[in-house]
């Protein structure tokens, strides 16, 4: 590929030139993949394709096979604007230009012809002209790099040929990037030494905050780690890390050239939880270099092959590999959230999935994928057993090293390794959709349990048909130590004073191994997080945790009632006011800051979307209220300071109450000792300032004015955005839906901007939303289609007390727009359908808040 003019804005494209050769059946016929500008030529073992007869537009077309054959495809490629292909950015803090490519999953034929097929894997070869004080890699080692004699202001970069892959994880870096280099080695059990270079890049602009140190100590440990659990040395030679900008995802796995976001580069302070999730996505990566790019599934059915096992692995490296001790605390808290969630709406799917077509497959990387395959493998490791897992993933790396597979195939290493047959297991975790509901219904006598049953609720959310699976599970019990407390309660930490194991099986099973114990305070099912569902606290053990959970000793027992008053609130079995009013007693005391930084999103998410409008002010100041307290009460410099803070700047988007203090944190007439109101706080402040009215245009340019950054225009896009007045509102929607001036970021951020309104102001957009979906969908790529539509949805809205949640009008319109478009995009289609799903479980839960007392 030829991107030396990438500088040059006018040029839309890049020259891209493929040589392929494959073998195939005499006679016969395929084709390749290639979305570019044009194509200029096509040349099939020796002879010249009229290009108008074998272009048929994302493919091209080959007749008449050979045994062996050889087609060059030369074309003008497109740059990107949204993630996807060769992504171009120019650095607004110094004007420079950076490149890198994102494919996954079918997006490398934006960039060169190629079978964009998973299990069609070859050995690639890379060679780049590009600006001679660049900085170019790919996954192979670069092997000659020289000036061009005819143009010297331009070298090109030849690399080494890679070993046989897929090509969505093919990959090309090229930029002024700043660049930091070491090295990893390990002996083998042959005595050989394994030596791996190692590189980090970043833009130049953002050298200084970048901490290579410490990446590369990570590096080392997650290398060290999984070559000696997958007894499988390292096998892509290099080991690069580049930190890209606008990215669309966390990051990718490019073997030898592994792509995150740049976000993990934090330019303003970060709490530890930050670093501890930066951690767990290098270390999910490193091990896609075995789980995913050594071995690759055939199809994406099998997805979950890679991103199930990485997400596992992931939690797993952080855990051993690493310093932090709460990984699975982490776990449990966030990226199960994330699953139960997805897990729930109506167009949720088993692990292993039906993949129809590619719209599918990029839908599909969704918290089932990654966090639900992740948690069931975290039960069959207990199940089998954690040595029988790691041998029977060391002999599926052997057996199909540079291969494809299928589920059957995994399913046969572990099952030898195991000695047991796991295609039951696979039936019912595998194979099957939803979310399983567990509680505990006891009879006691004179103190002492009389009887104790598990109830599982469980009903696939597709078929409709109930579905109870086995759990393994711990079931806690806590009770209080009688130590020293506060006054007018029991004595005491709350703190774990048995516990058994059970397996659950059907819609009932009893626990008689319980029957004669003191009756504890809590009774925590699920206890350590070893199953995959939800949890409903039975009466006095949600009594106990209402009262006392910031007295509950054990980090992950109170993570777990935490996650089980948020699913309480979530699906409009109590009030939601009731889980803010527990944020707000018990937050200040949670130790665990990624926990806390949970709960206070959740909090936040609650009082705007699931507690009733007439309520809702009087909660919302409360709950702000309380931010100011505690962000004057923390140590100063804390994470738990700056959690606070960041807090109330979100509340403060719809609460009015502290914005003098706002004001006064953005020109220092306010001081809170220790806190630093770096850019990211500041951008914070200002968009909830905006969102009243109370920054003007002037303001929120001067302030970007201080932080020309990538970061400083994504804020300064949604601050402006934010502003409550209808023709800036209406500016930003044709920014995000008519026009395509926008970089994914900026649209994010835009939209972001737009939905920060006061009740009311958003309602014309009601209809043009439905009546541009086929139109956004049909004119943008499915990752700024996909943006557009789900970020747009008219999710804001209220019940009116007295009416059924089904009978609100956007809920009527969007069943309209699904009845009238049943031949639309099953893609997009999917997406208005979850959106439908968050509305409603939005107002089923301020139907329930009409019912309760406020917290």
């Amino acid at each position: 590929m030829d991107i030396r003019d990438a500088g040059n804005p006018d040029m839309a494209g890049f020259p891209s030139r493929s040589v392929i050769t494959f073998s195939a059946e005499p006679g016969s016929s395929t084709f390749l993949d290639f979305i570019s500008e044009s194509v200029h030529s096509v040349f099939l073992n020796g002879k010249g394709l009229p290009v108008a007869e074998v272009v048929k537009g994302s493919r091209i077309l080959l007749e008449g096979l050979q045994t062996e054959n050889q087609v060059t495809v030369t074309g003008t490629a497109l740059y990107s604007r949204s993630g996807e292909g060769m992504h171009r950015f120019i650095d607004p803090a110094d004007g420079q230009v950076y490149l890198y490519t994102q494919y996954e999953p079918a997006d490398a034929r934006r960039v060169f012809a190629c079978f964009e097929q998973p299990d069609l894997k070859a050995e690639f070869t890379f060679h780049v002209m590009a600006p001679a004080e660049w900085e170019v890699a790919s996954n192979g080692v670069e092997v000659n790099c020289s000036q061009l004699t005819s143009d010297p202001a331009t070298s090109r970069w030849d690399f080494a040929p890679t070993k046989r892959i897929s090509t969505y994880i093919t990959s090309v870096l090229a930029g002024p990037y700043f660049k930091a280099t070491d090295h990893w080695s390990s002996t083998l059990q042959d005595g050989t030494k394994l030596e791996v270079p190692l590189a980090l890049y970043c833009r130049a602009s953002l050298r200084d905050s970048f901490d290579a140190a410490e990446l590369f100590k990570l590096t080392k440990q997650g290398l060290d780690f999984f070559n000696n659990l997958f007894d499988y040395p390292y096998p892509w030679g290099k080991y690069d890390q580049a930190f890209v900008p606008e990215y669309n995802l966390g990051a990718m796995e490019n073997p030898g050239l592994v792509t995150f976001t740049e976000k993990f580069v934090f330019t303003s302070r970060a709490t530890d939880a930050q670093y501890q999730a930066r951690a767990n996505t290098l270390m999910h990566e490193m091990a896609h270099m075995w789980f995913g790019d050594l071995v690759t599934m055939a199809w994406w059915d099998d997805l979950w092959l890679k991103e199930s096992f990485a997400d596992y692995m992931g939690t797993l490296g952080v855990d051993r590999a690493t310093d932090w001790e709460s990984a699975w605390i982490t776990f449990a808290n966030k990226r199960k959230a994330w699953a139960y969630v997805q897990d729930q709406l109506p167009t949720t799917h088993p692990i292993v999935a039906d993949i129809v077509d590619l719209d599918a497959a990029k839908q599909n990387f969704d918290g089932i994928t990654y966090a639900k395959g992740a948690s069931v493998l975290k039960q069959l490791v207990a199940y089998v057993g954690f040595d029988a897992f790691v041998a029977g993933s060391r002999q599926y790396f052997r057996d199909h090293a540079f291969g494809n597979t299928s589920l059957n195939d995994l399913l046969a290493a572990l099952s030898t390794a195991s000695g047991r047959d796991l295609g039951s297991w696979a039936a019912q975790w595998l194979q099957t959709s939803g979310i399983s509901t567990l509680e505990a219904t006891i009879s006691e006598k004179n103190s002492h349990l009389e009887g104790v049953v598990i109830r599982q609720m469980a009903v696939d959310p597709v078929s409709e048909l109930p579905s109870p699976r086995p759990h393994r599970l711990r079931i806690g019990l806590y009770d209080f130590d009688g130590g020293t407390s506060a006054p007018g309660g029991p004595a005491g930490q709350l703190v774990r004073t048995g516990h058994v194991e059970v397996d659950v099986v059907g819609d009932e099973t009893p626990v008689p191994e319980l029957d004669g114990r003191t009756t504890p305070a809590l009774l925590l099912v699920n206890d350590d997080d070893l199953s995959y569902a939800k949890v409903r606290l039975d009466p006095a053990s949600e009594s106990t945790v209402r009262s006392t959970l910031d007295r509950l000793a054990d980090p992950m027992a109170r993570a777990l009632c935490w996650t089980a008053l948020w699913d309480s609130a979530r699906d409009g079995v109590t009030a939601a006011s009731l889980y803010v009013d527990a944020v707000r007693r018990f937050a200040p005391s949670e130790t665990g800051i990624g926990v806390l930084l949970a709960v206070l999103a959740n909090a936040a998410s609650a009082v705007e979307h699931y507690v009733p409008a007439a309520q809702r002010a009087a909660v919302r100041r409360a709950f702000a209220d309380s931010a100011v307290e505690q962000l004057r009460k923390a140590v100063p410099g804390s994470d738990r300071q700056l959690a606070w803070a960041r807090t109330l700047a979100d509340v403060s988007r719809h609460e009015n109450g502290h914005l003098d203090l706002l004001s006064g944190l953005l020109d220092g007439t306010e001081v809170v000792e220790g806190l630093t109101v770096d850019a990211e706080l500041r951008w914070s402040l200002w968009q909830a300032l905006s969102a009243h009215g109370a920054a003007d245009i002037g303001e929120l340019d001067a302030e970007l004015g201080r932080d020309n950054t990538a970061s400083g225009r994504a804020g300064h896009a949604t601050a402006l955005a934010a502003l409550p007045v209808a023709d800036i509102k209406v500016a930003a929607w044709n920014r995000c839906v008519e026009s395509k001036e926008l970089s994914n970021e900026l649209l994010s951020a835009t939209i972001v901007g737009f939905m920060i309104a006061p009740q009311g102001l958003l309602s014309p957009f009601v209809e043009p939303y439905f009546e541009c979906l086929e139109r956004v969908w049909s004119e943008r790529s499915i990752e700024i289609a996909g943006r557009i539509v789900r970020g747009l949805y008219p999710s804001a809205q209220d019940l009116d007390e007295g009416r059924r949640p089904e009978e609100h009008p956007v809920l009527l319109r969007t069943d309209d727009w699904l009845d009238s478009h049943r031949d639309a995009s099953k893609a997009l289609r999917r997406i208005v359908i979850e959106q439908r799903s968050h509305l409603l479980r939005a107002l089923n839960a301020q139907a329930t808040g009409f019912a309760a007392p406020m917290g």
